[in-house]
């Protein structure tokens, strides 16, 4: 789950950071409103979609008065940000965040993140901030650190300093910088993130160091333990496919293509897409129904496929463990009888009650191409799509 700038900076400063004075507002009054409050002779202020690259996009302005800034409220809200991680349809623009100004020195890169790989906390750090990491990868990567850590309550002194040691600061701002990597890593074990990303972090002329922009993802599996920020959740930045994915408890994600996948198991799932792109299509979206999904989940992961329009076909991939082929087949037949599907059908069972799950497949009246495995599965659908 991802939160709003505004609000992972707030989160940031209960657990000692620093960041800049800041309001969340929805409307150009509110915006007005909350500056008077502010009493600031510059203002920032930002868009607040879940999407990097707002600035480059025209989605950060620096306002010298009022009436600039109310114009460039109205402007904003309601326009449809488009950057390199939005996609070319934008996301439509519907708070903002006003903020104080800093007068920045130097920018960093800094971040904190699971390692799966070491089962550690990584934390990345580069003097080459407010820039896209990726590029300063590519083109430098002596300017990027990494410093892994193993999991405790606290992050000690001496990993700190390693994290900060590239960006060569004198020792009033180190020993600031330290406290700030103090108060990020105790946000990020108490929330249960997965990912807090600060860039830039930046040396201000003051000597201070500040969190000027921020974000952090949550891991969804641990979301249930923090009610508190699941409040936070704004389901118009989610794709409504998902969120009706979520009620269900699928694991949902819309991709661009034209084969609608439905599997049992994150691996599986992976390598059906893999192959479908294999044999020259792309996959419609990731779906994983779990282990032991019933008949009404299967029915509501079949239509929030179909939901998709872009879907030309549907490939069904299911390995029975947990999981009874027989009763992901009643699903099937359910759904697609409900839904009147017109589009090609094929299935792939196999493990715990394959045959009966392929007897209810094969008298269920309707038009589904059985696969015997994988490979011929998506030599098939690939087949009927084209």
């Amino acid at each position: 789950m991802n939160i709003h700038e505004h609000q992972a900076k707030q989160l940031l400063k209960k657990f000692g950071a620093i960041v800049p004075n800041g309001e969340a507002c929805f409307t150009v009054q509110e915006v007005l409103e909350k500056a008077k409050k502010l009493n600031l002779k510059k203002y920032v202020l930002k868009a607040q979609i879940h999407a990097g690259g707002r600035g480059k996009a025209g989605g950060v302005k620096i306002l010298d008065n009022l009436v600039d800034l109310e114009k460039a409220a109205k402007d904003l809200l309601g326009k449809k940000l488009v950057t390199h991680q939005t996609g070319p349809n934008g996301k439509e623009v519907k708070r903002l965040y006003l903020e104080e100004p800093s007068n920045i020195k130097k920018e960093f890169y800094l971040s904190c993140l699971i390692d799966r790989a070491s089962s550690k906390i990584a934390f990345i750090s580069s003097d080459q901030g407010g820039m896209d990491i990726e590029e300063v990868a590519k083109k430098d990567p002596s300017k990027i650190s990494t410093i892994k850590i193993n999991f405790s309550d606290d992050i000690k002194d001496e990993d700190c300093k390693k994290i900060v040691q590239n960006f060569n600061l004198d020792d009033d701002a180190n020993l600031k910088c330290i406290n700030i990597i103090k108060s990020i890593y105790k946000t990020f074990i108490s929330t249960d993130a997965s990912l807090i990303e600060i860039n830039p972090l930046i040396l201000t002329k003051e000597n201070n160091i500040v969190c000027l922009d921020a974000k952090i993802s949550f891991d969804d599996n641990a979301i249930f333990k923090h009610p508190e920020l699941l409040e936070l959740r704004d389901l118009n930045e989610e794709d409504p496919t998902e969120i009706e994915a979520s009620k269900h408890d699928l694991a949902y994600i819309k991709l661009d293509g034209t084969i609608g996948c439905m599997v049992n198991g994150a691996g599986l799932a992976m390598a059906t897409m893999d192959i479908i792109k294999l044999h020259g299509q792309e996959p419609a979206n990731f779906l994983d129904v779990g282990g032991g999904a019933s008949k009404e989940k299967v029915s509501a992961a079949f239509k929030i496929i179909l939901s998709d329009k872009n879907v030309k076909g549907i490939l069904i991939n299911i390995f029975g463990g947990i999981m009874r082929c027989d009763v992901l087949a009643q699903g099937i037949v359910e759904a697609a009888k409900e839904t009147k599907i017109d589009i090609p059908l094929v299935v792939r069972l196999a493990g715990t009650n394959s045959e009966e799950g392929k007897k209810i497949l094969d008298e269920s009246g309707l038009k589904i191409i059985s696969a015997s495995d994988l490979g011929d599965a998506a030599k098939k659908i690939v087949k009927q799509v084209k």
